[in-house]
């Protein structure tokens, strides 16, 4: 077992002085090594001003008694299975001195060399800094002509003042209006259907105050990188509103800005400490919504529907990853009168009959897939295509393990 973010684990602290030895060794040193030969996650060992222990001798680190024996405790942190088995290995080293154990709570566990995150870099130097922005006030039916003009899934909301207020997405829109379907989907609706559904949500009365996402979830242009990048991890967001000290919006940042900058980033080889994830297999989701290659139409869209999922993996006979389909690519590819009924099958208002449409009809060949080794950076790298939302881990016949999205890349590289 290795340390992982919000894992209870364990402190083991050890008691000792300076001048404590084993094996011809300084103890300390012997200990350390120890522990590491084992494959403990790490240790720490601070040296002590002043002390008293056994023997109620003080001994402090006045300049005239600098060969005193000074206190020293050494700090190890790691899950309870390898601390009660770096006990058994160190207590009976401890000849004299002091050994307790404590449970803890691992918030964060990281290597400086792994991160891959420039995080010290300020938000408004990745930025975009022309913003298309809706007003409170304006229509809703006028908010999605120009989400669908701009193909933007997402604009900020401000007022008079220049102040961001809420954030409005085509899922607001879909949930609380009834726009024809998500953004990438309705882009690919015969033009006739298009505006069929469309006149349905044109007289709304609403307005985009009514249907916006609020508050906003901001950051500032002087904050660094690091902690946009965690904020929009933590909150599952792919967009952040950027303001200025006034509350002012400046910009707008993204997810993608941020792997991009991850995926040109370039980071030295080093040998990783045991425990820390640095590849897909550390952070990939077990979870595969799949279809096989002959499975007809309606079958695609209950698999949608049961997996919650915009995008499916297509397999063949043997289980092999051959291919990729999004909800968008089904109404694309089928004809312009069959559109009405796989919509409303999409949004779950209807049911599809039997159908000799398939997958392997519908599907876009070829996945963007990834040993289980492979490095974060380099599946950054991989996603940086606007299209490549997915990466598949596969094993050495390329059947799927498990699944690496933009959001798990991101979270992993801002929880360590």
């Amino acid at each position: 077992m290795t340390l992982k973010l919000n894992q209870n684990a364990q402190l083991l602290t050890i008691y000792i002085g300076e001048n404590d030895r084993w094996r011809g060794k300084q103890l300390y040193v012997a200990i350390l090594e120890t522990l590491k030969a084992e494959g403990l996650a790490g240790a720490t060992v601070i040296r002590g001003v002043a002390g008293f222990g056994a023997h109620s001798r003080i001994h402090t680190a006045a300049i005239l008694r600098l060969s005193e024996d000074l206190p020293l405790c050494i700090q190890v942190v790691d899950v309870p299975e390898k601390i009660a088995h770096a006990i058994d290995l160190v207590a009976p080293m401890v000849r004299e001195g002091l050994v307790t154990v404590e449970n803890i709570q691992v918030i964060r566990y990281t290597h400086r060399y792994l991160n891959p995150l420039p995080a010290d870099r300020s938000v408004e130097e990745v930025m975009t800094r022309e913003v298309v922005t809706l007003s409170p006030e304006m229509p809703v039916a006028e908010a999605w002509q120009k989400m669908f003009a701009t193909l933007l899934k997402a604009l900020p909301v401000v007022d008079k003042t220049g102040a961001v207020v809420g954030m409005l997405t085509d899922e607001d829109l879909l949930e609380k209006v009834g726009i024809p379907q998500r953004l990438s989907v309705a882009q690919r609706l015969d033009s006739t259907l298009l505006d069929e559904e469309s006149s349905r949500f044109q007289a709304s009365p609403l307005t985009v105050e009514k249907v916006m996402s609020k508050p906003a979830i901001t950051v500032r242009a002087q904050d660094s990188l690091g902690m946009a990048a965690a904020r929009m991890a933590k909150a599952g967001i792919k967009r952040l509103p950027v303001v200025n000290q006034n509350g002012k919006i400046v910009g707008m940042l993204s997810r993608i800005d941020i792997l991009r900058l991850v995926a040109e980033k370039t980071t030295k080889k080093v040998t990783a400490p045991l425990g820390v994830a640095k590849s897909v297999r550390d952070v990939m989701s077990p979870i595969i919504p799949a279809v096989r290659y002959d499975d007809d139409l309606a079958a695609i869209v209950d698999t949608f529907l049961e997996s919650g999922s915009h995008r499916v993996i297509v397999t063949d006979a043997s289980g092999k990853a051959i291919g990729l389909i999004s909800d968008s690519d089904v109404v694309a590819r089928i004809q312009p009168e069959h559109q009405r009924n796989v919509l409303a099958a999409l949004m779950g208002k209807a049911s599809l009959p039997p159908s000799d449409v398939t997958a392997e009809n519908l599907m876009s060949p070829g996945v963007l897939s990834a040993k289980p080794e492979t490095p974060l950076v380099e599946a950054a790298r991989m996603m940086m295509s606007p299209k490549r939302k997915w990466l598949v881990v596969v094993d050495e016949n390329d059947h799927p393990l498990g699944l690496v999205d933009r959001h798990i890349l991101l979270l992993a590289m801002t929880s360590g």
